[in-house]
């Protein structure tokens, strides 16, 4: 993924707000202190999210999504993890899945 990519620029943006002023930063506020205050908040958005796809249109699926990506990238900044890393991870699962594919197309001929 380029560096230039919205959730990369993202989480560059909740990285560099880590060192904002609380009363000017909702993300600040929410990395302020143990790792449980943005992992809650990631679950609230998570249910928000399944709601909204199994209830809402489109549209407020949509917006609880970009909401449950930008919590979990507070997540992961929270716990000092790079979101390169788990990028890294999702190139590795997709390297394996494509190999197991064509073990299965090589061995179905």
């Amino acid at each position: 993924m380029s560096d230039d990519h919205v959730l990369t620029r993202l989480a560059a943006n909740i990285k560099a707000r880590r060192t904002a002023r609380p009363e000017d930063s909702h993300t600040r506020r929410l990395l302020d202190g143990a790792p449980i205050k943005p992992a809650k908040k990631l679950g609230e958005e998570a249910v928000e999210t399944v709601i909204a796809a199994l209830v809402q249109d489109d549209k407020a699926l949509i917006a609880e999504t970009a909401d449950l990506l930008y919590h979990l990238l507070v997540v992961l900044e929270s716990r000092d993890v790079g979101l390169d890393l788990v990028l890294d991870e999702l190139e590795r699962r997709m390297g394996a899945t494509e190999l197991a594919q064509q073990r299965r197309n090589t061995a179905s001929v």
